[in-house]
């Protein structure tokens, strides 16, 4: 079992700054892409941002130019750094990584899972 604990949400003003981390453990053999996720109220879930153990990212148009995604391979955490904060950022960010089980490497049957943390509440205040 793989469990992602995040941590850094809470309240900030329209234009403040807030730092999402998220660090896996458990079972890990290979952690794979690392991201982030939000759900606002009666919305789905969108993608925020994601990046590659090998460091490339992707961002959702809304935050290509305010959130800046990093990872720490060796302490198997994954970032996010944000900055400009509007109102309509206010949803739940959900931790996500993608990760092959280390009993699956060692029967030679790598199968890749999806985890999710339990999710952190970030609000923006006009």
């Amino acid at each position: 079992q793989v469990q992602l604990v995040e941590s850094g949400g809470g309240l900030v003003q329209t234009g403040g700054s807030l730092r999402l981390s998220c660090v896996a453990s458990g079972r890990i053999g290979s952690l794979q892409d690392m991201g982030w996720y939000r759900q606002a109220p009666g919305k789905q879930r969108e993608l925020v941002a994601r990046i590659t153990s090998g460091g490339r990212t992707t961002y959702a148009a809304f935050g290509k130019d305010r959130f800046t995604v990093s990872r720490d391979n060796v302490k198997k955490m994954v970032s996010l750094e944000m900055g400009s904060l509007k109102p309509e950022d206010t949803a739940v960010y959900f931790c996500n990584a993608v990760v092959i089980d280390i009993g699956s490497i060692l029967a030679d049957k790598p199968r890749p899972i999806e985890y999710w943390g339990q999710g952190t509440q970030v609000t923006v205040s006009s």
